[in-house]
């Protein structure tokens, strides 16, 4: 197992519980440290059999299994705090989700444990970061999900923004925070010292913008929401269409890279007599720049969109599917939890996992390995534990010695970044893989970024563009996902440029690819063709579907990722059709299993030797994100609806509106005291005394109503004063970001979230810090992606070593394209 020789002490909950058990999935033994009683989430549903149990909650099951338990009350418990403090010394990460300051109130913070263990990497995982002035706030996923902008650009123009059934945002922390635990870990195992990373909720579900975030820093106008959709300006982007059985993705857009997808889906419907022979002639390539200058008008596209949907109706999902595969469209259903359970392409790469519980009597099915390792795969060593299953066996284990154990730590001037001195080569395409890669670009790793001019990445045809002007090098997409990483050109279907490949494969410790699957090989840039010059790489080659199965080719982006792993399905309002998550949702999700997969593999080499080869499916990870509902359809049968923004577990739950054209404000009401506190503020003593909303049961019965109530309040406020009325009062509340909000936001600016970078053609443009920080080492963006071509030459000289002539050699081969 990749982690094996690693303790992690896990004392997380709700959402942040997926880092843990991403870790324990890698091979770490994992110790989730439980109060009294257990972790929140052992008390929401749905549950085993609906049989209400602390050891039968299905939504605890998703994000624990792999892990191990022991019952601490660290709150008020010196013995049992001391118990922590010795296993502290044994371990090797400690990930926590408390709020901001409570594990030093208990003398168990990152300073009091590093004097125990100065190799100890510690992860605090909160909604806002653990300092800053919105650091004390109190924590509810629809608050963070809201700060991060992402709420803002999902759902229904006419109605509030609208989060997904399953939360999301602590899950994008908590998968950030597995990553950043290994990058930290990686510098820890070298240096002979940890330190502290500080993971947000709000930066990492940030990513889910798609850079659309930088809008007003760039002078670009901000994305609105659309149903099935986003609106980009004056452009409608529809995704989400009708079929005959449900509703399918359609992603229909221009361009080099997209554009051919769309000619080809209109010359399907012209054969349907959908429509004429001008509508299928039409520019399909250079369609964006027809509709900027005028010559194409909005209804025209609107019209054509109206169109497909006339097409996709006739035709069921399977039926669609079936079709994009063979003629090359960019179709996939919605799919519901039902459809991901009966895939044919999930049951081909035998995905789903059957895991014993003894406790049952039964054998339950589980979602699958996020990463296919070709020497060390993953495999799931213990079904979710029951409270305090392990407490006696873990007291005995205190006397284990950290892994991290070499002699010393060193003078802080000595520290280097955590991943300096590890180089890769990166053929990443769009947003996926790139944003893994910029990863591992902000702690210090050398990343060469290969593209070529005769076939532009897609991220450099979407916006927001510089100053509104569409171009190739004005783009925030890639200024920001491509940072910090040494950009070249190279044409890959030139033998020379194929030689420089396995030029740069000899250099590297990891290859990155997002190709459709065989293309590498095609190239002669196979797994096999590169151990044979570089016997110890590590290759990841990230896809869709994954590199086999019998839909391991359909090619596809994050739009129809999203819909394929039942995101979809699970976003909108319960009378109207899906109506998110906006944009490229897997795209987002997936590179911080990436980047723990990657960090794994590497150090398994620095004990080993070993390269592997990773086969990454960007559906099978994200699917983890949707555990909850997933395990309620398997153990159940129960398919979840879409239900705006109500919880089945706590009430009011929603986004309100606010004063002023489309602001809203996120509120949740997590327990009692909390009511208590927002029928004070509101000044809503008849609610405060009604003993039908005493408890939540009455609250969800009645929850109309008090939706209503809270709406008529808020109305008439501004965004500002309900958060401070209410986080003052202990309530979750924050308003749902705009991108001008995100740039005037205290918090962001208290993190550096956004960063100023010189562009050799633009001069001074904004992009993204790192989502998460590191105390010892902090992240350092020292340049935008780069122009074509901009480190060719220092990429064939100061890498490679190429003299002067071989340059030149190459330059005049056209291999430089």
């Amino acid at each position: 197992m990749l982690l094996q020789p690693y303790r992690v002490l896990d004392l997380t909950d709700h959402g942040a519980m997926i880092a843990g058990q991403m870790l324990g999935d890698l091979g770490a033994d994992v110790i989730l440290v439980e109060p009294p009683g257990g972790a929140e989430l052992r008390r929401i549903g749905p549950w085993y059999h609906d049989e209400r149990d602390p050891n039968r909650s299905l939504t605890f099951w998703s994000f624990n299994r792999n892990k191990r338990s022991i019952v601490l009350d660290l709150a008020n418990s010196e013995a049992d705090r001391e118990t922590f403090r010795r296993l502290a010394a044994t371990a090797d990460i400690v990930l926590e989700s408390f709020a901001p300051g409570t594990m030093d109130a208990w003398g168990l913070g990152y300073a009091s444990l590093a004097q125990l263990n100065p190799r100890l990497v510690y992860v605090a995982i909160t909604p806002y970061g653990s300092t800053g002035p919105k650091s004390g706030w109190p924590a509810a996923d629809l608050a963070a999900l809201a700060a991060s902008g992402v709420l803002l650009i999902t759902g229904d123009d006419d109605r509030p923004p609208v989060a997904l059934a399953v939360p999301q945002a602590m899950l994008h922390a908590g998968a950030d925070a597995a990553a950043a635990a290994l990058v930290a870990l990686f510098g820890a195992v070298r240096d002979g010292v940890g330190q502290f990373v500080d993971v947000s909720a709000q930066t990492s579900a940030m990513a889910a913008t798609q850079a659309t975030i930088l809008a007003h820093g760039l002078g670009e106008v901000e994305t609105q929401r659309l149903a099935g959709g986003v609106r980009f300006g004056p452009f409608p982007l529809k995704f989400v269409h009708p079929a005959a059985d449900g509703y399918v993705s359609v992603t229909f857009l221009f361009g080099t890279a997209m554009g051919p997808f769309s000619r080809r889906l209109m010359e399907v419907m012209y054969e349907e007599g959908i429509v004429d022979e001008a509508t299928r002639d039409k520019d399909w390539i250079g369609y964006t720049n027809l509709l900027l200058s005028g010559q194409e008008p909005i209804s025209e596209l609107i019209r054509c969109n109206a169109l497909i949907s006339e097409f996709t109706k006739r035709h069921t999902k399977a039926e669609l599917l079936k079709l994009a595969f063979e003629r090359g469209l960019l179709i996939v259903p919605v799919s519901t939890m039902a459809d991901l359970a009966h895939s044919e392409q999930l049951a081909a790469r035998d995905y789903w996992t059957e895991v014993e519980h003894p406790e049952l009597g039964a054998t339950v099915r589980y979602h699958g390995p996020w990463a296919r390792f070709s020497r060390t795969p993953m495999e799931t060593r213990r079904r979710p534990p029951l409270l305090g299953e392990h407490t006696a066996a873990v007291r005995a284990e205190v006397e284990r010695a950290p892994v991290a154990a070499v002699a010393g730590p060193p003078r802080l001037a000595e520290l280097r970044p955590p991943l300096e001195g590890v180089k890769v080569l990166d053929f990443m395409w769009v947003v996926a893989g790139p944003w893994a890669t910029r990863a591992l670009a902000d702690y210090g790793a050398t990343v060469v970024r290969v593209e070529s001019t005769t076939r532009v990445d897609t991220v450099r045809t979407i916006g927001p563009f510089k100053d509104r002007q569409p171009g190739p090098e004005r783009t925030g997409a890639h200024h920001t996902v491509n940072a910090n990483k040494y950009t070249m050109t190279l044409n890959l279907l030139h033998p020379k440029g194929r030689e420089l490949a396995l030029r740069l494969v000899q250099w590297a410790d990891v290859v990155c690819e997002s190709f459709t699957p065989g293309a590498m090989a095609k190239l002669g840039l196979s797994y096999e063709d590169l151990r044979k010059v570089k016997p110890d790489i590590i290759m990841m080659s990230s896809c869709l579907n994954g590199q086999t199965g019998p839909y391991a080719t359909l090619a596809g982006y994050g739009t129809m990722g999203a819909q394929l792993a039942g995101f979809g399905e699970l976003a909108g309002w319960p009378d109207r059709p899906p109506a998110g998550p906006a944009g490229a949702y897997t795209d987002y999700v997936v590179p911080k299993f990436e980047v723990a997969a990657l960090l794994a593999a590497l150090d398994h080499r620095r004990r080993t030797g070993e390269g592997q080869y990773i086969d990454f499916s960007q559906a099978e990870a994200a699917i983890h994100f949707l555990g909850p509902a997933l395990l309620d359809y398997l153990v159940n049968g129960r398919l979840w609806q879409r239900q705006g923004n109500a919880s089945p577990w706590y009430a009011p739950h929603g986004v309100y509106p606010a004063a002023g054209t489309d602001r809203w404000v996120a509120i949740a009401c997590l327990n009692d005291a909390q009511w208590q506190a927002l029928c004070r503020v509101i000044g809503r003593e008849d609610w405060a005394a009604d003993p039908q909303l005493a408890a939540v049961e009455g609250r969800i019965a009645r929850r109309s109503e008090l939706d209503e109530g809270l709406a008529a309040w808020t109305a008439a406020r501004d965004p500002e004063e309900i958060e401070r009325l209410l986080n003052a009062a202990g309530i979750p509340a924050h308003r749902a970001a705009s991108s001008a909000d995100a740039f005037s936001d205290p918090q962001l600016a208290h993190r550096g979230h956004f960063v100023t970078v010189t562009h050799p053609e633009l001069g001074p443009i904004p992009v993204e810090n790192a989502r998460w920080l590191l105390s010892r080492t902090p992240p350092s963006v020292r340049w935008p992606g780069g122009t074509f071509g901009q480190h060719n030459d220092l990429v064939l000289r100061d890498i490679l070593g190429l003299s002067e002539e071989e340059i030149v050699a190459y330059v005049a081969s056209g291999a430089l394209e």
